[in-house]
Parts: structure tokens; C-alpha cells; sequence
């Protein structure tokens, strides 16, 4: 079944785990593209530029499909695989984790580094509520003036979110429409006299 919803974080939260004098500090942000993502890591190391590692990983999209993890130096699989995890153990997207490690001076061995991502990437998810959200889809809509009282109507019905509109002789709106009142929303409108839809991909 095609679900119209997904889960994703709140907002961003932060914690720490402590092993044998290494700070491992954990940030979860509620982040959906890369682009972002890694201007949010850059922000980071800024932040942190005497920390040893940034090691991170995110899932995004509303089915889950893109996502990575990486280890940022640290022995393979110990890092961004375990912090994978426990965004994926919580059923989330749309949702990135960077783990800064400050090195204490005792080395932690595999199993220990990898217990550590762990523990700081589950305490940092642990610290923020999951919340549910509709999957929008873009869609741009074009029609004649007299329209707009009929379009307006459908658009505030099916709870559409406008992103841009310019009104003019064809008034051109950009909007985004929950997944489950797709098949409304453009039953309606073909309903309408001249208009014209375009879904943005």
C-alpha cells in the first residue's frame, strides 16, 4: 500500500557520550537534501576544527532511498554504518546525524568506537520527538482571472501549500499538494475551464 506520510525529527537536538576520555558529541538535524547536509557538516567542522573525526550519516527522501555514511577516518564500518543505524532503528528520513569525536588519548578498539557512534548518534535522537509528515508533491498551476475564486477554494480544501504566485491576465500558482488528496486535486481542477497543470518533478 502507498503510504502518504513519512517520519522525521522535530528539530535539531545534540548530546554526548564519554569513553576513556574521548568526547563523542552527537547532532541530529532534521535535513532532507544534500546540499544542505553538507553545508551544515562544513558549519560543524568550523565549530570543532580541533576535533579528530566527523563522522556522520543521513537517509532522506520520503521513501528512504538516498543516503550515506561515512567514517571520516576512522577504521571502516565503525562510524557512519552504526549512526545509520539508529536513524534507520527509529524508522526516520529526512533526518542527518554528525558524530564529532575529541580523541581523549586511549584507543577504543573496534568494538568500542563502534558502541560509541552508537550510543552518541541513539542519545542525540532520543533528546527530540519524531513527528509524522505528508508527502507534498509540486505541482504549477495556470488559468484565466476569472478562475481564481474556484481555484482558491480547491486549494484551501484539500489543504495545498502555496509557494509562489503571481497574479496577473493568467494568474500562475506554485503549490505543493499532500499525496492523499492528489486525485482530488486534479479532478477538480480539470473540472475547471482552462486550466492548465503541470506537475514538477
Amino acid at each position: 500500500m502507498k503510504t502518504d506520510h513519512f517520519f522525521t525529527i522535530e528539530r535539531l537536538s545534540v548530546a554526548e557520550f564519554k569513553d576513556r576520555g574521548s568526547r563523542f558529541i552527537a547532532y541530529a538535524n532534521p535535513v532532507a537534501e544534500a546540499t544542505l547536509f553538507r553545508q551544515w557538516l562544513q558549519q560543524l567542522r568550523k565549530e570543532h576544527p580541533k576535533a579528530v573525526h566527523h563522522c556522520y550519516a543521513y537517509r532522506f527522501g520520503t521513501t528512504g532511498d538516498q543516503f550515506r555514511a561515512n567514517d571520516d577516518g576512522e577504521p571502516a564500518g565503525t562510524a557512519g554504518k552504526p549512526i545509520l543505524g539508529q536513524i534507520d532503528s527509529k524508522n526516520i528520513t529526512d533526518t542527518g546525524i554528525v558524530v564529532v569525536r575529541y580523541f581523549g588519548g586511549s584507543l577504543l578498539g573496534v568494538p568500542g568506537l563502534i558502541n560509541a557512534y552508537k550510543t552518541a548518534a541513539s542519545l542525540a535522537l532520543q533528546t527530540v520527538p519524531v513527528v509524522r509528515k505528508a508527502i507534498l508533491l509540486s505541482y504549477s498551476i495556470e488559468f484565466e482571472y476569472p478562475a481564481m475564486n474556484d481555484v482558491m477554494q480547491i486549494i484551501k480544501n484539500l489543504n495545498c501549500e502555496i509557494i509562489q504566485q503571481e497574479s496577473q491576465l493568467f494568474p500562475q500558482i506554485q503549490l505543493r499538494v499532500p499525496l492523499k488528496s492528489e486525485e482530488d486535486f486534479l479532478q477538480k481542477l480539470t473540472e475547471l475551464r482552462n486550466v492548465e497543470i503541470k506537475k514538477i518533478l
